[in-house]
């Protein structure tokens, strides 16, 4: 793959450093609605939804109001974190006999299951399982806010109404997909010309075009005027419930109704001279904690090297197998892009936001709601197949999701870390991490410094810019295989974090992200939309 792309090209971003609040995001737009809202005097929180719900419009394949996840918050005024699980849950009329296996050994998307008949469990109606980061950001609000939800969401209706614009990045990722968004007639109406073929931008500078967004304006009008709860026991449910229902599936508006996001005390570990807050549970934080059980026996040296890649990669292989075994297999093809979202906040009193938020596959279940407009997730291939497995497929369970924010903390300063990428989402997070605490590295010496993904249990993938003494190392352990960080698509994952020290704020994101960036509440006021 790498063999095409220039070897002489350099890629950065800068680190901006404020006093003031900061949003770091996968979309820019996103990242501007968020600092909006901290100008304007908002919590993190405020900023977190705000950011939630553009982020939802503008990168709809990857996220939105018909998706999960889960969300770390730091309050300073209490030193304390909190957790919030938002995650999918099957619904409670899913049958398991309903998903047959085919015989033809291995699926081929994201997770490594036994292959299902007609791809029901990944495609289609039969796949969509019940949503969660609308309750989640709900439930956040409602605890933490400070500005009303509907002003929140205003930014993500005005930018529904105007419908997303498909520059070159939009169009490369929707034709990745036109051929299954062309199987269900509302997704094909959205996404697709003609219903069949892939939206582009056009090929001159001022070319313009733009999706209809406009029923997906009306339902997040709806929820911005009556609640969160709106999606869930009101009319906008039962009509995305019938929707479901009338292309097969079987999500229903008693799952929707019984539906809540929970809070939970995080899962703290100390390590070293740092602290860790991470979601507990069915998540990709305790995976975390383990891996850094095993890091701390490590002699990392003073940077970066050799030994340091070495013993990251044995730890996350190591916490990967553990994982497995007692959680569930969460591995992930690597011919299929996941399709998560990831952007963190931290406001000018240092209360942060870590949100991590999906639809599972890029585009999810590649089912358009046409009541509501909502893209629907695929969270049905969260689970195994197979019967009498950890994580096996049933009514009424909560999903295993590789979904990692975390809160980290070390002396005088403290930072919100998340990603998306699937599987690749805990080794992007932990080398984050690491950096920060191990090495004292600056956010932007962290973001560019290159990194490996141990997700993989028969090699490991490096970074070829990494010097050949790490590499020549790391094959000492593993089959190593090289390649370049690229825009499309994300090897390592693809990051966002802010970071607050000596009262100055920091944020980055993914340095390959075309669409993402770090804006301060300061810079708003000076930025063109």
């Amino acid at each position: 793959m790498s063999s095409n792309l220039s070897h002489s090209s350099q890629t950065r971003k800068t680190v901006i450093e404020t006093e003031h609040g900061v949003v770091a995001a996968q979309h820019r737009l996103a990242a501007i609605a968020g600092a909006e809202v901290l100008a304007a005097g908002g919590d993190a929180v405020d900023a977190a939804v705000a950011t939630s719900f553009v982020i939802g419009v503008l990168e709809p394949w990857m996220s939105g109001p018909a998706g999960g996840g889960a969300m770390m918050l730091w309050r300073a005024e209490e030193s304390q974190a909190h957790a919030l699980n938002h995650g999918m849950r099957s619904p409670g009329a899913l049958d398991p006999a309903n998903y047959p296996l085919s015989g033809r050994g291995k699926a081929g998307d994201l997770f490594p299951w036994e292959h299902v008949e007609g791809d029901r469990n990944v495609q289609g109606a039969t796949a969509i399982a019940v949503p969660g980061v609308v309750d989640g950001l709900g439930r956040a609000h409602a605890r933490f806010g400070k500005m009303p939800w509907g002003e929140l969401l205003s930014p993500a209706i005005d930018h529904a109404r105007r419908g997303l614009t498909v520059d070159w990045y939009a169009a490369l990722v929707i034709a990745s997909c036109t051929r299954e968004l062309a199987k269900d007639a509302d997704a094909a109406a959205v996404f697709l010309e003609d219903g069949q073929w892939p939206t582009i931008s056009g090929w001159t500078a001022l070319a313009e075009k733009r999706l209809d967004q406009s029923r997906m304006a009306d339902s997040l009008d709806q929820i911005a005027r009556h609640g969160a709860r709106a999606l869930y026991d009101g009319d906008l449910g039962a009509a995305m419930a019938r929707d479901v229902q009338d292309k097969g599936g079987c999500l229903s508006r008693d799952d929707l109704q019984a539906y809540r996001a929970e809070f939970h005390a995080p899962l703290d570990f100390a390590y070293r001279d740092a602290r860790f807050h991470v979601v507990p549970g069915l998540t990709a934080g305790p995976t975390f904690r383990d891996t850094f059980a095993s890091l701390e026996t490590e002699d990392l040296g003073s940077a970066p090297g050799p030994d340091s890649y070495a013993a990251m990669a044995a730890a996350l292989k190591g916490a990967y197998a553990r994982r497995l075994g007692s959680m569930g297999d969460t591995g992930e093809s690597p011919e299929a892009p996941g399709c998560t979202t990831h952007f963190s906040v931290v406001d000018r009193h240092g209360n942060m936001v870590a949100q991590t938020q999906t639809l599972l596959s890029i585009f999810g279940s590649r089912v358009v709601s046409p009541s509501t407009g909502f893209l629907m997730n695929n969270g049905i291939m969260w689970f195994d197949p197979v019967q009498g497995r950890p994580n096996s497929l049933g009514p009424n369970k909560r999903c295993l999701m590789n979904v990692c924010p975390v809160i980290g903390e070390q002396a005088d300063k403290r930072f919100a870390f998340g990603a998306s990428g699937g599987r690749k989402i805990l080794g992007a997070v932990a080398q984050l991490s690491s950096f920060v605490t191990d090495f004292d590295m600056s956010l932007e010496d962290s973001f560019h410094a290159p990194r490996i993904d141990a997700s993989d249990a028969n090699q490991l993938i490096a970074d070829e810019s990494l010097p050949h003494d790490v590499l020549d190392r790391l094959r000492e352990d593993s089959t190593v295989a090289e390649t370049k960080r690229t825009i499309f698509p994300y090897a390592f994952a693809c990051p966002a974090g802010v970071m607050r020290a000596n009262g100055q704020n920091s944020g980055c994101t993914e340095i390959m992200s075309p669409w993402g960036d770090a804006i301060s509440e300061d810079m708003t006021k000076d930025i063109e939309a």
